[in-house]
């Protein structure tokens, strides 16, 4: 009986070592020859914050926004974000390119509330790059309760949208 439990310790053990070992290498990758983190891409020296935020040479920037994943536009971002800086945000995901806000009251007129949703779907600059949806509740007998929104407010965002991008791109353009 002695030898038999000896026999599991020592099986269990080994097993238990062995199991450790293999999650040691887990998720390894292989390294990678010095020169890909010291050589940068040909004609490429620096990246200049510009870069970063879609500025800068247009074939460049457009190959790093293709290399890092980039799917909005950065000048449609920067400019959603300061079209509707005066509300409250509730997200902000710049990878999937959409904006959410929080219920935003008016202190002229505390029984409405707006709630506004950017989408931004493109990394170029354009109109149908970008999709606005606005939420109205208005207070009835203390309960909010959702109204209809005039379609002429969501494009009057999308626009001041579009013309902030556009003012950021030109301001850039002339840099």
């Amino acid at each position: 009986m002695t030898t038999m439990r000896t026999s599991a310790l020592v099986l269990g053990a080994l097993a238990a070592c062995l199991s450790l070992g293999a999650c040691s290498t887990m998720g390894k990758k292989p390294a990678a020859p010095a020169s890909a983190y010291t050589t940068p891409p040909e004609g490429d020296d620096k990246i200049s914050i510009a870069h970063l935020f879609g500025g800068g040479d247009k074939k460049k920037t457009q190959s790093y926004n293709e290399q890092a994943g980039i799917g909005v536009n950065a000048y449609l971002w920067r400019a959603s974000l300061d079209t509707i800086t005066f509300m409250p945000l509730t997200s902000a995901d710049p990878y999937g390119g959409v904006i959410i806000t929080d219920w935003y009251a008016n202190p002229q007129k505390p029984d409405e509330r707006f709630k506004v949703t950017v989408y931004i779907l493109d990394s170029r600059l354009r109109a149908d790059a970008l999709n606005v949806s606005v939420y109205k509740q208005v207070q009835t007998n203390g309960q909010w309760m959702d109204a209809d929104v005039s379609q002429q407010t969501q494009l009057d965002i999308e626009n001041a949208i579009l013309t902030r991008a556009r003012e950021l791109r030109l301001s850039n353009v002339k840099n």
